[in-house]
């Protein structure tokens, strides 16, 4: 009598994994190919999310927070739950959390995720990159803090309704010049981190959510904070990835503004970075007369900042969270991983310099608009 063969069958391919596996063959060619992932920044992604805020615009709370929680509820209950109650082989169990995982991976380059493939910022506005020494960097730091202290005013509270309008209307006006997407969410809902202490304690004040095109703010931020906060998340929902483009559009968005207390926010966005440059490259007697220039109000609403998030912050968690961060920023083209939050310094430097060059080319051309008159002596 012959045996009867038992088929196991633990994977079962379906359209659903083909239509996966083509997902997966566009977003990493949309990788591979030169100039495609500028051109997804340009065209594509502007329509993707748009299409993803006007949905989750409608929406007072973070989607996003909420996605997070019940991703990592499945993620550490699924295993339990298919072994020992669905009675599930253990190769479905992995294969089944592979293919979820593979999932968001596609989803998350698709709605934000390629976006990190752009073309980066001296290429998109024709900007020459600066290397610049001790002596330009100490140039243009005494020049800003002389900025700096005209544009102080006390922060003591912030209208969140006048910063989103302030703000959106800044990128408005000069998104062209700076290389960033015109603006292709007209009311950018603003959202409060749902676990904004747990952020505080990792050091975090602000996040995009690039599944559900939305940011989200940490409500323990400071009024003075908060515009540049704003700012820089309204950016990266803007398709800008890089931390110190951010940074650097923020500082450009908010100091456009007229409005004393968003000025003020962008120019102190910059401090610590060009600060902690200045001691790194000049040293600590030319970091000291520096510093000796800003406003004592300044120095003090510094120094009260600094102590305001170390009260929160956890050096445990903050670790773990800088390593994981930095590690992501890395192996997505971000220069310097963590550290390039302070490639700011470089972008302004550049910044500066282009529009000396242009006032210098300006005044040029009105010289030569100006016709020539022959005054001589004597007759013909």
């Amino acid at each position: 009598m012959a045996k009867k063969k038992h088929k196991y069958t633990i994977i079962e391919f379906s359209p659903r994994h083909y239509i996966l596996a083509v997902w997966l063959l566009t977003v990493w060619l949309f990788q591979l190919i030169d100039g495609a992932g500028e051109w997804y920044a340009r065209e594509l992604y502007p329509t993707i999310g748009g299409f993803l805020s006007s949905i989750t615009g409608n929406i007072n709370y973070s989607v996003s927070d909420v996605w997070y929680l019940i991703l990592v509820g499945l993620l550490l209950s699924y295993p339990i739950v298919g072994i020992f109650f669905l009675k599930q082989k253990k190769l479905k169990v992995c294969f089944n959390i592979v293919e979820s995982i593979l999932w968001l991976y596609a989803w998350f380059y698709t709605a934000w995720g390629l976006n990190y493939w752009q073309d980066n910022f001296y290429l998109r506005t024709k900007t020459t990159y600066i290397e610049y020494s001790s002596n330009t960097l100490g140039a243009y730091v005494s020049n800003y803090i002389h900025q700096l202290n005209q544009a102080y005013v006390e922060v003591e509270d912030i209208s969140k309704e006048q910063v989103k309008q302030e703000i959106t209307k800044s990128y408005e006006t000069i998104y062209n010049e700076i290389g960033i997407n015109r603006p292709f969410v007209n009311n950018p809902q603003i959202k409060t981190m749902l676990i904004s202490p747990l952020a505080s304690m990792v050091g975090v004040t602000g996040s995009m959510g690039p599944f559900f095109g939305e940011f989200t703010i940490n409500k323990e931020v400071l009024p003075v904070d908060y515009p540049a906060i704003y700012a820089h998340e309204l950016s990266h929902l803007y398709g800008i990835t890089s931390e110190g483009e951010a940074n650097f559009y923020a500082y450009l968005a908010c100091t456009h503004s007229k409005v004393p207390e968003i000025h003020f926010s962008g120019m102190l966005s910059v401090f610590s970075h060009l600060m902690f440059n200045v001691r790194k490259l000049m040293g600590e007697s030319s970091y000291a007369h520096l510093l000796s220039q800003v406003r004592p109000e300044i120095r003090q609403l510094v120094r009260y900042r600094q102590s305001y998030w170390m009260d929160r912050y956890s050096p445990i968690l903050g670790n773990i969270q800088d390593r994981f961060y930095d590690l992501y920023l890395r192996s997505h083209r971000v220069e310097g991983g963590r550290k390039n939050y302070s490639q700011v310094v470089a972008l302004l430097i550049a910044w500066d310099h282009r529009k000396e060059n242009q006032a210098f080319q300006l005044s040029l051309n009105e010289n030569a608009d100006v016709p020539f008159v022959n005054v001589g002596f004597g007759g013909s």
